[in-house]
C-alpha cells in the first residue's frame, strides 16, 4: 500500500513563492538561461529552485533536452493549480489595498469590438469621477467560445454578445454568465441609402443587395443565412466580410451596403455612425449581453465597483428604443 503523503505539511513548510515564480518562468521561457535573464537571477540559481520544488513535490516538473526545457505532465499540472493560487494571492494584495480606497486600482476588461465602440465610452465616463481607476481593455475574437484571457486570468472579466440565450452554457462549468441586456438584431443602411426611406421592406427585396457582415461562420453571419433560409432564400451577396468593426462602421454612410447591427448600437452610436434600422420583417433572435467570469475567483472592490455600473447602465438601455 502506498505511503500517504502529509501535503498540508509539505506545502507549508518546503514549497516557497520564491520556487514556484522561477518553475513559472522557466516553463513560459523554455530555458532556464532565459528565465533567469528575465529575473535577474543566475543559472545556478534558477537550477537550485527548480530541483528544490521536485523535491518538495516528489515528481520531475520539467524535461530537459538540448533544445531547452518543457514542463512534464506533473509540472503541467503544478503549473494550472499554481496560476490560480497566484492569481488568488495577487488578488487579495489588491483588495487589501483597495480597503483604503475602493475606487482605485486596475480594471482588466475583455470584450467585443462592438462592445468596446458603443458600451465601454459611456461606463468609463461614469467612472470619471474616481482618477486613480485605471482600464485595460483587450479585444476578443472568438466564434468557438474559447477565450484563453479569462481563464489565463489576464482580464477580470468579459462583457460578451451571445448568440441566444443559452449560449453561455457553451462557456464551461467553471465560468459563469450574468445576462444584463436581452438585446436583438436589426437589419441596417446608412442613412443616405434609398432603402432608408421605406416604411416596409421584405427581406427578399435585399438579397440581391451589397452586404457588410462578419466573415462566414461567425454568430452574425450564421444569423443572416437563417433568417434568408427561413424565408425560402439563399444568402445574401455578402460585399465586405470582415471583423473589423471601423471599418464596416465606416462603409455603412456611403448609403451602398444593407447589414446586421444590434439594437444596443443603434440605441448609443447610430445618430453619430449614419446608421438607421430598417422595417423588415426580420426574425427576431434573442441576443444578450453578459458579464463573464471565472467562478469562485475572487475581484477586486475596484472591479465590482464596475459591475455595479454595468448594471446600472444596461437596466436603463432596456427602457429605450433603438
Amino acid at each position: 500500500m502506498a505511503k500517504a503523503i502529509d501535503w498540508e505539511g509539505r506545502i507549508g513548510r518546503r514549497i516557497r513563492l520564491r520556487d514556484l515564480h522561477i518553475f513559472f518562468a522557466v516553463a513560459e521561457c523554455g530555458s532556464m538561461a532565459k528565465a533567469g535573464t528575465r529575473l535577474g537571477v543566475t543559472q545556478p540559481a534558477i537550477s537550485k529552485a527548480v530541483g528544490d520544488l521536485e523535491a518538495a513535490v516528489g515528481v520531475r516538473l520539467l524535461d530537459r533536452s538540448p533544445q531547452g526545457v518543457e514542463p512534464t505532465i506533473y509540472g503541467n499540472a503544478l503549473l494550472k493549480c499554481g496560476l490560480a493560487a497566484f492569481d488568488e494571492l495577487r488578488q487579495g494584495i489588491r483588495s487589501i489595498e483597495h480597503l483604503v480606497d475602493p475606487t482605485a486600482g486596475e480594471i482588466r476588461i475583455g470584450c467585443q469590438a462592438t462592445l468596446a465602440e458603443t458600451m465601454l465610452p459611456a461606463l468609463i465616463e461614469q467612472l470619471s469621477p474616481y482618477p486613480r481607476i485605471g482600464f485595460q481593455i483587450t479585444e476578443l475574437i472568438s466564434p468557438t467560445f474559447e477565450f484563453p484571457e479569462l481563464r489565463n486570468r489576464t482580464i477580470d472579466l468579459m462583457l460578451a454578445l451571445l448568440p441566444g440565450p443559452t449560449a453561455g452554457h457553451k462557456f464551461g462549468e467553471d465560468v459563469s454568465v450574468e445576462i444584463v441586456l436581452n438585446d436583438r438584431l436589426f437589419v441596417v443602411a446608412g442613412i443616405q441609402s434609398r432603402w432608408a426611406r421605406r416604411r416596409k421592406i421584405e427581406l427578399a427585396e435585399l438579397a440581391d443587395e451589397p452586404w457588410l457582415l462578419p466573415p462566414p461562420g461567425s454568430w452574425m453571419s450564421s444569423f443572416v443565412a437563417e433568417a434568408f433560409k427561413a424565408k425560402g432564400l439563399g444568402m445574401p451577396r455578402v460585399r465586405v466580410a470582415s471583423y473589423s468593426v471601423p471599418l464596416l462602421y465606416s462603409l455603412y454612410p456611403t448609403g451602398k451596403f444593407i447589414g446586421v447591427l444590434g439594437g444596443l448600437t443603434l440605441r448609443l452610436s447610430g445618430k453619430r455612425l449614419g446608421i438607421k434600422a430598417l422595417p423588415t420583417d426580420l426574425p427576431i433572435w434573442p441576443w444578450p449581453v453578459a458579464i463573464v467570469m471565472l467562478k469562485n475567483r475572487t475581484v477586486s472592490p475596484v472591479v465590482e465597483l464596475f459591475i455595479k455600473h454595468v448594471r446600472a447602465f444596461t437596466a436603463s438601455l432596456a427602457e429605450r428604443k433603438p
